[in-house]
């Protein structure tokens, strides 16, 4: 993979190319936010290695450049902060995983592998369901011609069940498609994650989304039933 480190710690870029590079990635290095987003903008990126306390444009910033400018490369957050709502902000911000400091490096590289690994492969034709129209190439959606504010993680939800329109998928797919060998099996994240796009989507339109009791969730257009009084 072509990776873009952002790190302001010149030792721990070195530290952190120095692995990739043995493990046969391709890197680059910035050292401050504004450097990061000009170099991710001249050439194509498969990863994205964000310190969050880059000097100038911070890692969060940065990263939600990178997805308003179209980049669909994974990206990994760095950081010294590890509380649920500093992660929840990386999250919402378009970040794909996130690794508090001080981490080891081998398990930095474990999630570089995962990253590669996961289907990030939504580049095709617009996804339509009734007035909802997703782009995967843009990252971009709409319902009832307003544009949704979609998170990363919202986005991928979204379009792995408009491309299983009328079928179930099961809260196990969703969790592998889209948070890979990170997801907790246990936990409650794609239920929070169904009601955040349900919040989005019902200020324009009828229910999208339902769920089927045990067993998954089901994107279709909502059915108005008519009755004929004549019999």
């Amino acid at each position: 993979m072509r990776i873009l480190i952002a790190e302001d710690e010149e030792r721990m870029a070195e530290l952190i190319g120095r692995a990739l590079v043995d493990d046969g990635h391709e890197i680059a290095i910035a050292h401050d936010g504004e450097t990061a987003l000009e170099t991710a903008g001249e050439s194509p990126w498969d990863l994205f290695l964000l310190d969050v306390m880059l000097p100038g444009l911070d890692g969060l910033s940065l990263c939600r450049r990178l997805r308003q400018d179209g980049h669909k490369a994974a990206v990994l957050v760095l950081t010294a902060r590890g509380a649920v709502e500093d992660r929840v902000m990386g999250l919402d911000a378009g970040a794909d995983d996130y690794l508090v400091k001080p981490f080891a490096m081998a398990e930095l590289r474990a999630r570089v592998r995962a990253l590669s690994r996961r289907p990030f492969g939504l580049r095709g034709p617009e996804l339509r369901l009734g007035n909802l129209v997703l782009n995967p190439f843009r990252y971009q959606a709409w319902r009832a011609g307003k544009p949704l504010e979609l998170t990363t993680r919202e986005f991928q939800v979204l379009a792995l069940l408009l491309r299983h329109s009328g079928e179930v998928v099961s809260r196990e797919q969703i969790l592998s498609s889209v948070w890979g060998e990170d997801a907790e099996p246990y936990g409650n994240i794609v239920d929070q994650y169904i009601c955040y796009l349900r919040t989005k989507l019902e200020q324009h339109g009828p229910r999208l989304i339902d769920t089927i009791r045990g067993v998954g969730y089901v994107a279709r257009e909502t059915e108005l039933v008519c009755f004929d009084p004549s019999g």
